[in-house]
């Protein structure tokens, strides 16, 4: 089956809109990819790879997984933001052909130098950035010009671990706290939103009205742990921030009610991702204040929980609502969402009651984890592989 394109040239529905082909990438690379590093933590070396186990896996989940993520997000995102036509067609292919370029140079030994390596991985967020840029500037939105500022600055993340030698951690933190900024801000918009539009169906008339202050104290409060976190990484003033960020976080996530929406595991779940958040600057407050707990616990909070969870929710209802279905999360996704909450859990809190079996906790983590993506894959790959269930183009 295929679909005319915008430019009426015919193409598969898997590149009938930007989330289909990265949703399906993110999903595909969750479950290849952390087995791999579970291997490797066991002990098993895997020649075929030129980066030591730990730096691949944290890179690659940053670059790979969740910019793959990011992708479709947006890509789907600022046609609806800006009126503009969906992205789709030989564009969204070339896209596609980068990230995968990208992945395998970063994986697989080849005969190509760092020089080269480093610019087919560095490809891809340039690219993605040029795609959208002209929509975001004909919108005359400057609000939306925020995600090309973060794009590039994950692009200079990913700049500076290449020139470093492709061993430091410190870009790849950076990233991650890029990461939260925009997660702060895609969530403070849909979450409210669509909080608001299930508790309708609820027939409640309680409404989730989002608080400019609020929002603009997290954006500011994030801002302020990449910029600290940069400047003077380990400091008392460092986890001070992350407390203050904490409370913030704690106090967003009550006004916004999820408690509500039980009954509804589409809108919940994003609940619960972004209840990470407060729970992973917390933990790292008190392990920058003094608390022997594993440095890690934090960023495994935000990765595996907080990012996780909101990116496994937001490709769930994008890909119901962008292809014509009802917004209910079938009965083997929501197992799936289970599997992720739990082992969001186990990774993040195990180690701390146990650390003399962190390789248990890791690995029982790790397979909870691929498990809810493949269950992700499981539902929606035959979704994001077919036409739009009402006939509809995208």
């Amino acid at each position: 089956m295929r679909l005319t394109g915008l430019n009426s040239v015919p193409y598969p529905p898997i590149l009938a809109y930007g989330f289909r082909p990265f949703f399906l990438l993110a999903g595909i690379y969750a479950v290849l990819t952390v087995p791999i590093w579970v291997i490797t933590l066991h002990g098993h070396d895997l020649s075929m790879m030129w980066l030591p186990a730990q730096i691949w896996h944290a890179h690659e989940m940053i670059f790979g997984f969740i910019i793959a993520a990011v992708a479709g997000f947006l890509l789907t995102a600022i046609p609806s933001w800006t009126g503009r036509r969906g992205f789709a067609g030989a564009p969204l292919f070339g896209l596609v052909l980068i990230w995968i370029a990208g992945r395998v140079v970063m994986t697989i030994t080849t005969s190509l130098g760092p020089l080269m390596v480093a610019i087919v991985d560095m490809a891809f967020i340039p690219a993605l950035t040029v795609t959208i840029l002209p929509a975001l500037i004909r919108s005359g939105n400057r609000r939306n010009l925020f995600f090309i500022a973060l794009l590039v600055s994950l692009f200079a993340a990913n700049l500076h671990f290449h020139l470093s030698g492709s061993l430091l951690v410190a870009p790849l933190q950076f990233a991650i706290n890029l990461i939260l900024v925009l997660v702060t801000v895609v969530a403070g918009r849909v979450i409210p939103a669509f909080t608001s539009a299930g508790l309708r169906q609820l027939g409640s008339d309680v409404g989730i009205h989002r608080n400019q202050l609020l929002d603009r104290m997290l954006i500011v409060a994030t801002i302020a742990v990449v910029v600290v976190d940069f400047i003077t990484p380990g400091s008392v003033i460092e986890g001070t921030l992350a407390m203050v960020t904490a409370v913030l976080f704690t106090v967003q996530l009550v006004r916004w009610q999820g408690w509500r929406l039980r009954s509804q595991p589409i809108l919940w779940i994003l609940h619960l991702g972004y209840a990470w958040i407060p729970v992973a600057m917390l933990l790292k407050a008190i392990w920058l204040l003094g608390v022997p707990i594993p440095g890690t616990s934090w960023i495994h909070a935000l990765t595996m929980g907080a990012y996780s969870t909101m990116i496994l929710g937001i490709m769930s209802r994008a890909s119901l609502g962008h292809t014509g279905r009802a917004l209910i999360a079938p009965l083997t996704m929501v197992v799936g969402y289970y599997l992720l909450i739990a082992a969001g859990l186990g990774r993040v809190f195990g180690p701390i009651l146990n650390l003399d079996h962190w390789r248990l906790w890791v690995s029982s983590a790790a397979i909870l984890w691929c498990l809810s993506f493949l269950l992700f894959l499981f539902v929606f790959a035959p979704i994001l592989c077919s036409r739009r269930a009402d006939g509809r183009a995208g």
